[in-house]
């Protein structure tokens, strides 16, 4: 290997090389490079037939791919955009110093936002557009730790006040008005679309939005448009396993409607990024192997000459050698050590800069740095077509910050700044603040007639008007189907077994049916649709495909084949959930980004969901999506045989955290049908900004009929599933609780209690112990707050308060999760749970219930025990039912094997 790339890099015959270079220039300005490059390709095609090995080199030289003469012009005023730029740094500076003066230490970031403002000045004057009604409007992915200078920008354009930007990271005292530390759609509803500081979560969800939109075109949901999907990411963010995952989807799908800029400079939160080697180079070699068209925005005009004069090529081969860890020590140290530390390495270059001063070497601009050479680079972005671009723009960390912080290791945690740096921050950008006010670090707003407002708001103006700006709600909504609707599933199955997995499908076909919700459900896998007995849809709606179905497939000949198609309703993510939950927020905010309300379903194990993306589905909560995630399989027993990385006892702990998530565990189908139905109307009628987890399994058992009367306890989460009858004096009794499919194992517990024992049992289904703790804490803090008025009584108490003996409950969850209505049990009721803490195993599900503790006997067993407690039965009762139902006493505990 080492002698083939020797032979290729030596230059056996210069005269013959040029020669071929000449003609090679001579086509190039003839016919232009497409002709240049179909040569080329012709000629590599012809040395590998004659068996010569060419190593592939996805990296091009150390330079700025688009070269000076092909630049596309500003039609900008540079000088005022120059001083707009200016008074953005200062008030973004401004922002986190005066936030860090108050009490509290409330933190914030400069050198992010110092390093890239002239890559987000340039797009809000030239790109970027606002949903307007002409135009949908283009899609930004804010860099999290730049908030500060988008926050100035609109300090600027009037959107903000002085008040409120001293109210950066305050949002508690700021009742409403305070400025989210960053990027958050929850906190500022009309402002941020979505959040990204969760590095890597905005690549991976900006790749998925761009493949959505054109699901919405190509399903004709929503007409083409040239709409741009803007996603600014850092170098050091590029190691987070979502930014990159992904790329291959958006070059292989062709999302020309997307563009990436990477904010490259070299500079991790502790140090370099690559500081023995050179990120851009790296980035760009991922990208352009992926099937993305690149562009590198390394150096700036004043670079150009120096370039130009290169006619030995040893400055371009200086830039290849040199590392990351060198060029962010040139920043930091200043022209003079520049000129020997870089150019004096070889005596060409040393030569290139010989009449140049120390200041003049310093002043050699990087790309992302140059408004011109940005917008060249955007320029060619958005005329690309046929592929994703990135554009990557070599920056300086803290640029501006001088002593304080620019290009060195701790910039990311600068957050403070003495008075003679702040004074040399002024004096840099021109920025028209006194002497006597410095110490205070005023804002600085040049007056709303002023020559730069006014040319701010015009390019606004032009590009439809502010950004960001956030939609809260759709022009549109769609009625939920009525209840009636779901009959398939409301009545009972009879002596037919089905799984509640089975029962979800149903449902959605029967949604699908609503000509009007119909067409707006985006079924999404990311994989294993036949697993979930999904594989009608394929033949019904298709698996969407923006290229359509190019082969015949294997199946063709069976009724549920595999069909795919450019105008498919599933979404089928290929075996990634993270890439599932993405295209699942893509969906469930198109309400807010594209004005086209969308009804999501992503179906997934759901161990697979808030365990392993949890991050994702925190910043689903974030961005207000709507829309139903299903935990296929659930529950620590259903899936028997799987074992411990598959079994979920613990999602529904999880998604009970994130405070606009609806969570329920049903049992029955027509539980489910209640559940889809009431949180259909929630989201898609009354536009609620909520979303929907639900657990199905697969395990097949009879459904019974809706039982009259039942629906608002489901939606409460919980109600009377089988009443004991009437009370006898002294008759040992017990409440049971259950959801999911350990509630049949409660009423199978009841049988045997009255069978074996005469005890009277009240049944219970819960589907949601998290929306029933919810209320109850919810009426416990009204009590507190209101002494003197009347006491709510929280819904479980209310229910349960006229009721005899203890109460038993029992999932397939770890103990925690039914444990979470404790604090609500009618005073002097015991309160006895049974759960599946401990890692999961393989098995049948009647020897891990078993296992788990959590079968028809452990509960009869739990129900005897509390009983014996409250002296209702003695202690020989619950001896007895050791002995009868083989319950091993000493047995260890499933939370310690």
């Amino acid at each position: 290997m080492d002698q083939i790339d020797d032979i290729l890099n030596q230059d056996l015959d210069p005269t013959e090389t040029r020669e071929w270079v000449e003609s090679l220039n001579a086509v190039i300005n003839h016919d232009g490079t497409e002709r240049a490059h179909f040569l080329l390709e012709r000629m590599v095609d012809s040395t590998r037939r004659a068996g010569g090995y060419l190593p592939f080199d996805p990296t091009t030289e150390y330079v700025n791919t688009i070269q000076p003469h092909m630049e596309a012009r500003s039609p900008g005023d540079a000088a005022i955009e120059w001083r707009i730029r200016s008074l953005i740094r200062w008030n973004a500076l401004a922002t986190v110093v005066r936030a860090n003066r108050k009490p509290g230490d409330l933190g914030g970031h400069i050198s992010s936002f110092a390093s890239s403002a002239t890559l987000y000045d340039v797009g809000f004057n030239h790109f970027w557009r606002a949903p307007s009604a002409d135009h949908p409007g283009d899609l930004v992915f804010h860099q999290g730790h730049s908030a500060p200078g988008v926050y100035a920008r609109s300090f600027l354009e009037g959107r903000l006040s002085e008040d409120q930007m001293d109210l950066f990271r305050m949002e508690v005292a700021g009742k409403g008005r305070g400025l989210s530390s960053y990027p958050h759609p929850y906190l500022m509803p009309d402002y941020w679309q979505v959040p990204t500081v969760s590095m890597g979560l905005g690549p991976i969800q900006a790749i998925y939005q761009a493949q959505f939109w054109k699901y919405l075109e190509h399903r004709g949901l929503m007409p083409k448009t040239d709409r741009k999907i803007w996603c600014f990411m850092g170098d050091g963010e590029s190691d987070e396993p979502e930014s990159l995952g992904a790329i291959s989807l958006a070059g292989r799908e062709g999302l020309d409607n997307l563009i990436f800029v990477i904010n490259c400079n070299l500079q991790r939160l502790d140090g370099p990024v690559r500081g023995n080697g050179k990120i851009i180079q790296e980035l760009e070699g991922v990208f352009r192997g992926a099937g993305w068209n690149a562009i590198k925005v390394i150096w700036g005009s004043y670079w150009d000459p120096l370039l130009a004069r290169d006619t030995t090529g040893k400055l371009r081969q200086l830039m290849m050698e040199t590392v990351d860890g060198e060029y962010q020590a040139c920043k930091a140290f200043g022209g003079a050590y520049t000129r020997e530390k870089f150019f004096g390495k070889y005596p060409e270059t040393a030569a290139l800069v010989a009449n140049m001063s120390d200041d003049d070497i310093w002043r050699l601009n990087r790309g992302g740095h140059d408004p011109h050479k940005v917008y060249a680079a955007y320029h060619a972005a958005v005329n690309t077509k046929g592929m994703p671009t990135v554009i990557l723009a070599k920056t300086v960390k803290g640029y501006g910050m001088g002593a304080a912080g620019e290009s060195q290791n701790p910039a990311h945690n600068q957050k403070k700044m003495d008075a003679d740096a702040v004074r040399a921050f002024r004096d840099r950008f021109n920025i028209p603040v006194p002497d006597d006010k410095l110490d205070e670090v005023p804002y600085y707003h040049p007056g709303k007639d002023s020559e730069e407002v006014q040319y701010m708001l015009e390019r606004r103006r032009a590009l439809g008007g502010s950004l960001p700006q956030r939609r809260r709600k759709a022009d549109q909504s769609f009625k939920a189907p009525p209840l009636e609707a779901f009959e398939q599933i409301t009545k009972g199955t009879g002596d037919r077994e089905i799984s509640t997995t089975m029962a979800l499908v149903r449902g959605m076909n029967l949604m699908l049916r609503d000509k009007e919700l119909g067409p707006r459900l985006v079924p999404i896998v990311a994989d294993e649709a036949r697993t979930f007995g999904m594989e009608g849809m394929f033949r019904q709606i298709g698996i969407y495909a923006p290229f359509g179905q190019k082969y015949r497939p294997q199946d063709a000949d069976q009724l549920l084949y595999y069909r795919e198609d450019q105008k498919g309703q599933v979404l089928q993510e290929g075996i990634s959930e993270a890439g599932g939950m993405s295209a699942w927020i893509a969906a469930g905010t198109s309400y807010s980004v594209s004005n086209v309300p969308m009804l999501p379903f992503f179906i997934y194990y759901s161990m697979f969901g808030f365990q392993r993306i949890g991050d994702l589905c925190w910043a689903a909560g974030d961005m207000r999506a709507r829309g139903f995630l299903i935990g296929g399989t659930s529950g620590r027993t259903t899936l028997n045989g799987e074992g411990l990385q598959h079994e979920d006892g613990h999602s529904h702990l999880l998604s009970g955290a994130i405070p606009n998530v609806v969570s329920y565990d049903p049992t029955f189908s027509y539980e489910l049908a209640v559940i889809l139905q009431d949180g259909t109307r929630r989201m898609m009628q009354e536009q609620e900004d909520v979303y929907y987890y639900i657990t199905v399994m697969n395990e097949n058992y009879a459904h019974p009929d809706l039982p009259k009367g039942s629906e608002e306890g489901i939606v409460k989460g919980m109600y009377l599933f089988k009443d004991g009858g009437k009370a006898k004096k002294n008759e040992p009794r017990v409440q049971l609780m259950g959801s999911g499919t350990i509630l049949r194992e409660v009423i199978a517990a009841a049988e045997l209690l009255e069978k074996d024992f005469g005890v009277t049992s009240d049944i219970w289904s819960v589907p949601s112990f998290t929306e029933v703790r919810r209320e109850g804490f919810d009426a416990e803090r009204w009590n507190r707050l209101h002494p003197e008025a009347e006491q709510r009584v929280p819904y479980v108490t209310g229910l349960l308060a006229d009721r005899q003996g203890p109460a038993v409950a029992a999932t397939d969850y770890v103990r925690e999760f039914a444990d979470q209505i404790r604090a609500f049990m009618p005073d002097g009721m015991r309160y006895t749970v049974l759960g599946t803490d401990g890692y999961g195993r393989s098995d049948t599900r009647a020897n891990l219930r078993s296992h788990f503790e959590v079968d028809r006997y452990w509960i009869a067993h739990a129900a005897l025990a509390a009983l014996a407690k409250d002296g209702k039965v003695n202690a020989k009762d619950v001896s007895r039912a050791i002995k009868e139902y083989k319950l091993d006493m000493n047995k260890p505990n499933p939370m310690t094997v």
